[in-house]
């Protein structure tokens, strides 16, 4: 196995033009990259520095790009290849393409209005309990990183460092933001003074950047987008309980908003954050019944706040540290959406975060038909927009009925409304749901009255939530097993599926469990059932956990 080495990024030169494709040629695109200089108006190349295992790391952090699919053809059935069939669905429905730099994506419209739904919800939640908004400097000094010393071990291999500005070569190196815990210190260093400043609750909207080996479109990538929640408390007490509260706001968004069933629970020692106390996650089984980190919240404790001396006088006059918490979501919640509901024909999106929630399809196959059945799909699309649903009118005449189908149940569209001659005629529409193929999830003759068609399409699309979680949450509960030794655990492993069982081993013994079967600890969950004797070590055991293979 490589070990990933420091990647420092040091500014090597400003190229223009053609000269771009050059620099990145030279150096390869593993280990190239560009960043735009507003001062100099033109793209600086940095790179990689792997060090002595340079040549190794190169082969194994290669980025794997598989050749895009003709437009009219279909995606790779997920039954078949699972991976190819994700990313045919990202590049087939417009979520996401490759960035030009290793590891990176462009997040088109389609992906991104996806995310804004994501936000949009989160941000109110953050707010309702009290946390404002701000920013923080995406450059940080690596004298920050390193003053917390697990933070800089379990970042340090991910990190990517600027050494050269402006031309110079830096007195410090700095360090491309991978997360925000040593630059927030620094910060309520500065501001929190006495206990009538406690709480700090803040919330940033960001991009990170880590440097990841093996990058996956949303899910794991060199650069993402995300929110990090920051928190400064004057009591242990007031730090756990809000820890605790965010990773309920995240289990909420979870299961109300994206119809993904999670397990909510502790990490191990292992699995927790770097310079976490306790990490607390909500975890997801995705299609391939591979498990997904889908929100964190890390209680902190103070061994930030020791470490950049970031203190407050309490009410008593004493000089005490913070309690902190620090929690975010990213764009790997898209990901974790499209692997929990896609199916063969693509995209099936929660009716909640679906930017286009009813789709209509006009029809017609004379051109004397043409004007009349316009004429009612605009009507109905001016009733549904007025309702607050989210509509799309396709009139692009180029394409076929069927081909519309297609595409619009490749994009996840909740609900297609049919319109031809006869249901002009009869003032009616057909309704279909994406989340039921073929003609049983057809109802003909819904009428066009706003009375009619709105309550009808509210109720659906309610429905199809409801039945997009229920449909998760059964094939999740299928593929947990509870076992009682660890014979049986490599078992339930090699089939794919998840473990549960009592649990009481040293991070020795974890890591053992992680070589032998390439699963981890997910979580202890909160949701305790009765523990008994350690799968391991076969001592008695007062929690039970759940282990499985991991994004």
């Amino acid at each position: 196995m490589v070990s990933r080495a420091l990647c420092a990024l040091p500014v090597l030169g400003c190229v223009g033009g053609s000269s771009v494709r050059a620099a990145m040629g030279a150096r390869g695109i593993a280990a190239g990259a560009l960043i735009w200089s507003s001062r100099k108006r033109c793209f600086c190349s940095i790179h990689a520095n792997a060090g002595s295992n340079a040549s190794a790391t190169a082969v194994e952090d290669a980025e794997i790009r598989p050749a895009k699919k003709p437009v009219d053809e279909a995606v790779t059935p997920r039954s078949q290849d699972f991976s190819r069939w994700y990313l045919d669905v990202i590049d087939a429905a417009e979520l996401a393409d490759y960035g030009p730099v290793r590891g990176t994506m462009v997040i088109r419209p389609y992906g991104y209005a996806i995310w804004e739904f994501v936000q949009s919800w989160l941000d109110a939640k953050f707010k309702e309990t009290g946390h404002s908004n701000m920013y923080f400097p995406q450059l940080i000094p690596y004298s920050f990183i390193e003053k917390e010393t697990s933070h800089v071990e379990g970042f340090s291999p991910e990190l990517a460092l600027v050494t050269i500005g402006g031309g110079k070569e830096l007195e410090e190196k700095l360090v491309v933001r991978p997360t925000s815990e040593t630059m927030v210190n620094h910060m309520f260093a500065q501001w929190i003074r006495s206990h009538r400043d406690l709480p700090l609750l803040v919330n940033q909207w960001a991009n990170v950047t880590r440097w990841e080996r093996r990058t996956k479109p949303f899910i794991r990538t060199l650069e993402f987008l995300w929110q990090e929640g920051h928190t400064a408390h004057a009591t242990a007490q007031e730090a756990e309980e809000e820890a605790l509260r965010m990773i309920e706001v995240y289990r909420t968004f979870a299961v109300e908003q994206a119809a993904m069933p999670v397990i909510v629970g502790r990490k191990s020692r292992l699995e927790r954050f770097a310079g976490a106390i306790c990490t607390y996650t909500i975890e997801a089984m995705m299609g391939d019944r591979r498990a997904l980190q889908a929100g964190t919240s890390h209680n902190l404790g103070q061994n930030f706040a020791r470490a950049f001396e970031t203190q407050f006088t309490d009410v008593n006059g004493d000089l005490q540290h913070i309690w902190q918490t620090s929690w975010g979501m990213s764009t790997r919640m898209v990901g974790g959406i499209i692997m929990t509901h896609g199916d063969d024909k693509g995209l099936m999106l929660p009716p909640k975060l679906a930017p286009i929630q009813v789709v209509i399809v006009p029809i017609w196959k004379k051109g004397d038909e043409q004007e009349a059945v316009l004429q009612a799909a605009h009507k109905v699309e001016s009733l549904v927009r007025a309702a607050g649903i989210r509509v799309k009118l396709d009139t692009f005449d180029q394409r076929t009925p069927g081909w519309k189908f297609n595409h619009w149940e490749l994009k996840g569209v909740p609900i297609r409304i049919e319109i031809g001659p006869k249901d002009v005629a009869n003032n009616s529409v057909v309704v279909a749901r994406r989340d039921v193929p073929g003609k049983a999830g057809k109802e003909f003759g819904i009428f066009m009255d706003r009375s009619v068609l709105i309550d009808h399409l509210r109720a659906k699309l309610d429905d199809i939530q409801s039945s997009l979680l229920a449909r998760a949450t059964e094939f999740r509960d299928s593929n947990i097993v509870d076992v009682n030794s660890y014979e049986e655990l490599k078992a339930v492993i090699a089939e794919g599926k998840w473990a549960r069982g009592p649990w009481c081993g040293s991070d020795d013994n974890e890591t053992t469990v992680k070589e032998e079967t390439g699963a981890t600890i997910r979580c202890f969950p909160f949701d305790q059932p009765e523990a008994k004797t350690c799968i391991f070590t076969n001592k008695t055991a007062h929690e039970v956990a759940i282990f499985a293979k991991s994004y």
